[in-house]
């Protein structure tokens, strides 16, 4: 490091950069970068599988997450050096991507990263080994995709056992098989297909939470809740077969855009302002009431005289919904959503089997349930406090990825290693082909897709060794490729046979990204890291200027 940057330009010092700026370079620079993504990887290590540790997390307001998902931990880390960001930016991406899996890359990564370091000491240079370590991946996925097992996408039993997989060590059994049965039958209820293709937007399935009861009494809604009490006690807090509006305009009297002035002197002309705002707003509700209207959902206000004419019509009416909310409602009831009361047809209305007001905890909230054919569900989460209903919601979120990553792409892997280990097999046979110095980095990259099973036996008090010799003797076998580690029984077992499967799309995402981040941090060569000392004056500048203003 040095505080100041020199280069000689005929024998004379020449400043390039601004005192104070850090500097390191070379394998210096590499091996820094490399020790902080390690790091990172070995927190997240312990947490990986069933029989992986929770982590505490305090921000710096004192609120506590207690969790083992991955992407929450990165998330709420708060790192701050670079190449841990970076690593925290690789895990968004799976995230987003497959939904599940964060764990896995992160820790491929450091693994990665592990082997590289070996390779750098005997001197090959870090362009080989990301060659390598590409090459290797494209050998992995290709031989993944080949030993994937197909499923049907309609088969229920199967994808309850990958939402359970998915689950395992996260919550308690007794819930694991009901948390499963609802993430299969929401996505299910949300797929659609376009040109032969099937798709599943989890933004249609919307996880309410709300902490008061058991975690058994979490349930599926056929529609939508809204998180809004009714907006006036007179109005019907239940309506059978609804008839449902859905307005992005407000039901007041607008103002006029301009400002303007009106010189009223005499009171009887204040009466007929009054008198004309009620007229309009009555007519406004006997639209609705000739249209058949039972139910009036609106992402804007309600006057005061609207809501009582609403409750002398029998209208339920909600206000202020969140547009979110409304574009939800829109798909479960089949409404088209109208932007002027003006334009509200007959053929504008959707349709609830049940809309009705409930309690839920200490809260009122309106359900919209009995939709004929939804096409966005509600799951309302429950649970005894707070933290525990927060981490249900991950685990049910990481259960309806797994289920929608499927319905996509519909093929499996066995779970427990069994699939970090088979390719780990055939890049170890691809390996002498490639030759050269490359060769190591193909054989590093078979060597770190070991990490996966050897932190699974570790995190379940077993022998890694032990455990990784044996998957490795099993899948020599014609149908190996079925086998691995059972955490529960101790044991190297026939993963499919158990159940224990996982997504085809989550492995190779899981991949992907871990050997991105490894090349963007091998390819690092120099950081630069900017002065500090300009933003200290600035600091100091303004405390002496708030100092001179509180005396003066």
């Amino acid at each position: 490091m040095s505080q100041a940057v020199l280069t000689q330009i005929g024998g004379v010092p020449v400043l390039v950069l601004k005192e104070g700026t850090q500097r390191a370079f070379g394998k210096e620079a590499l091996r820094l970068n490399i020790m902080i993504a390690r790091a990172i990887a070995e927190v997240m290590r312990t947490t990986l599988g069933p029989k992986g540790m929770d982590k505490m997390l305090i921000d710096s307001l004192g609120d506590i997450t207690i969790t083992n998902d991955g992407a929450t931990i990165l998330d709420e880390m708060d790192v701050q050096h670079p190449i841990a960001k970076l690593l925290v930016e690789i895990s968004k991406s799976q995230e987003e991507e497959a939904g599940d899996g964060t764990t896995t890359a992160v820790v491929l990564a450091g693994a990665l990263l592990e082997e590289a370091e070996k390779l750098l000491e005997k001197n090959i240079h870090p362009t080989v080994i990301v060659s390598g370590f590409k090459k290797a991946l494209d050998v992995a996925t290709e031989h993944l995709r080949k030993v994937a097992v197909p499923v049907n996408r309609s088969d229920v039993d199967t994808l309850k056992k990958i939402a359970m997989t998915s689950m395992g060590g996260k919550i308690s059994e007794t819930v694991k098989d009901y948390f499963a049965d609802l993430a299969v039958k929401a996505v299910l209820q949300v797929a659609e297909q376009r040109d032969g293709k099937w798709y599943v937007d989890l933004d249609n399935i919307q996880i309410v939470k709300k902490h008061g009861g058991s975690l058994l009494d979490t349930q599926l809604v056929y529609g939508i809740v809204v998180d809004k009490e009714v907006v006036h006690a007179a109005m019907p807090k239940r309506i059978i077969n609804a008839k449902i509006a859905l307005l992005d305009a407000p039901l007041e009297v607008e103002k006029p855009e301009i400002d303007a002035e009106i010189r009223i002197n005499d009171p009887m002309q204040m009466r007929a302002f009054l008198e004309e705002e009620e007229k309009i707003l009555k007519s406004y509700v006997d639209k609705l009431k000739s249209l058949g209207v039972t139910a009036l959902f609106t992402t804007k206000g309600i006057d005061d005289i609207a809501q009582y004419y609403l409750a002398k019509a029998g209208i339920l009416a909600v206000r202020r919904v969140k547009r979110s909310d409304i574009e939800k409602l829109v798909r479960a009831t089949g409404a088209r959503l109208v932007t002027s009361l003006e334009d509200l047809t007959e053929a504008d209305l959707g349709f609830a089997g049940l809309v009705e007001e409930r309690r839920v905890g200490d809260e009122k909230m309106v359900f919209v349930e009995q939709c004929k054919n939804p096409r966005a569900v509600s799951i309302l989460v429950r649970g005894g406090f707070e933290r525990l209903v927060d981490e249900a919601e991950r685990n049910l979120d990481d259960a309806l990825s797994v289920v929608a990553d499927v319905v996509e792409e519909p093929y499996i892997l066995p779970a427990g290693g069994a699939a970090e280990i088979e390719a780990a097999k055939a890049v170890r046979a691809f390996a002498p082909k490639v030759g050269g110095r490359e060769q190591y980095a193909v054989e590093a990259f078979a060597r770190a897709l070991e990490a996966i099973p050897k932190a699974l036996a570790e995190n379940a008090g077993l022998d890694p060794i032990d455990i990784v010799t044996e998957l490795t003797h099993k899948h020599e076998l014609a149908d190996g490729w079925k086998y691995g580690l059972d955490v529960y029984q101790g044991k190297v077992v026939d993963m499919l046979s158990l159940g224990l499967i996982e997504p085809l799309s989550v492995k190779i995402n899981a991949l992907k990204v871990a050997v991105e981040a490894a090349s963007a941090i091998l390819r690092i060569d120099e950081i630069i890291a900017a002065s500090k000392l300009e933003k200290e004056k600035e600091e100091k500048g303004e405390k002496k200027e708030e100092k001179k203003e509180e005396f003066d």
